[in-house]
């Protein structure tokens, strides 16, 4: 009896340093979390037993559990790499089925799907509307993130808006008619950038001029070297734009001008804060909402798991939102390797969700959770391990020596 209790204590001692060891190799693994051997005793007791004089029959592992503490942020300079700050797993597809880590570093495969080292595709959520400043997400279903690798496609101008002030004591220009091309038939002018429907750009300039009254001003808008429509200004006494004619203040180049191919140009001119007051002439504000085509120059990630595209034309799209997992029980998760978990029964049923809410965390980019591992107690523990070992050997060799003490016996 005594030999087979110290094998169930050898036995034992040799599954905590297996788990130790374990820990200790995986100390560098981005995401992994450390296990701990668990054991109970081994008590048979026979029916009609005494309970008071028996004798347990040694130990045995129970259950290597996973100790999901979180593990050290650390920070890199690649912007896909993800951490987790709290609780939660990334979902990953791997070829239909759905495998869950911690571990963040992905990357682009040649698809333009976010991938892991095992070319699992990121799962999350598709956005409604891609080129929404605050879009929604259809969080009703799961699909592979995908960079758009193309081109974004340009934005004809449709709105001009103009914040300037022109001095209220300005004189009318002496020469008459107007011309863009001779600044003596203007007070002031102001340029600005438009595009037309394939993303060409062209030049804008909107000249000023002075009325007989002097509550009124012309505005006279040229593109390209070329007038297309004026509007008159009427300002009230203190100052404040009172009207514009005509009303809406729509200039129109058509598309033969443009010589391109590009629809129509359409823009209408905002004039509703420019005022007349007795300082400098200023522009305060001028912008449109047109821009080019623009390549893609690299992929930021918030907090919230929200995926956007950046391009070269000052422009953002939505590529989706990181989608998040989490379990009733994540001890129960069963370990496939590779930094990876799958699910069980024990688990329970995985609940999905966006990064920050409920009880899941955020996610930081261009950062990657560290290995939980403290590597100062794992060599505490393999000494213990070790110590338990040397003792359970030591059970059996006084087994031994008492066996043959017994044999000895003439």
């Amino acid at each position: 009896m005594p030999f087979n209790i110290g094998l169930s204590g050898l036995n034992a001692a040799q599954a905590d340093l297996q788990t130790t060891g374990n820990n200790v190799s995986n100390s560098g693994t981005t995401g992994f979390k450390r296990s701990r051997a668990e054991f109970g005793d081994v008590f048979a007791q026979s029916f009609g037993g005494i309970s008071q004089t028996a004798i347990g029959s040694g130990t045995r592992l129970q259950a290597v559990t996973q100790q999901f503490s979180q593990g050290r942020t650390e920070f890199t300079e690649n912007g896909l790499d993800l951490a987790i700050n709290g609780e939660g797993f990334f979902a990953l597809n791997d070829q239909g089925s759905t495998v869950y880590s911690r571990a963040g570093e992905f990357q682009v495969n040649r698809d333009g799907f976010l991938v892991n080292n095992q070319g699992q595709e990121l799962q999350g959520y598709p956005p409604q509307d891609p080129n929404s400043a605050d879009p929604d997400f259809n969080t009703g279903q799961l699909e592979d993130i995908r960079l758009q690798s193309g081109e974004a496609p340009p934005r004809a101008t449709t709105s001009v808006e103009a914040l300037l002030n022109l001095r209220s004591d300005a004189e009318e220009p002496s020469a008459a008619p107007f011309d863009l091309n001779d600044p003596d038939t203007y007070n002031f002018s102001t340029s600005l950038t438009l595009y037309d429907s394939v993303g060409t750009s062209r030049d804008a300039n909107i000249y000023f001029v002075k009325g007989a009254n002097d509550l009124e001003w012309t505005a006279h808008v040229g593109v390209d070297g070329q007038e297309y429509d004026s509007f008159d200004l009427t300002f009230d006494g203190s100052g404040s734009l009172d009207d514009v004619q005509p009303d809406p203040a729509e200039v129109t180049v058509p598309s033969a001008d443009l010589g391109n191919g590009a629809d129509d140009l359409v823009f209408e001119m905002d004039f509703g804060e420019t005022t007349q007051y007795g300082g400098d002439f200023a522009v305060n504000d001028l912008n449109q909402d047109g821009f080019a085509s623009g390549r893609l120059t690299g992929v930021d990630i918030d907090e919230s798991g929200v995926a956007f595209a950046r391009f070269t034309n000052g422009q953002s799209t939505v590529l989706g939102q990181v989608a998040m997992a989490n379990f009733t029980n994540p001890q129960g998760l069963e370990q496939v390797g590779d930094n990876n978990w799958a699910e069980t029964f024990s688990a329970g049923e995985p609940v999905f969700a966006a990064p920050g809410t409920g009880n899941l965390g955020t996610i930081q980019s261009g950062a990657l959770e560290a290995s939980n591992v403290d590597i100062a107690q794992e060599l505490v523990n393999l000494i213990t391990a070790q110590r338990n070992f040397q003792a359970n050997a030591q059970t059996i060799s006084t087994a031994d020596q008492v066996t043959q003490t017994i044999i000895n016996i003439r």
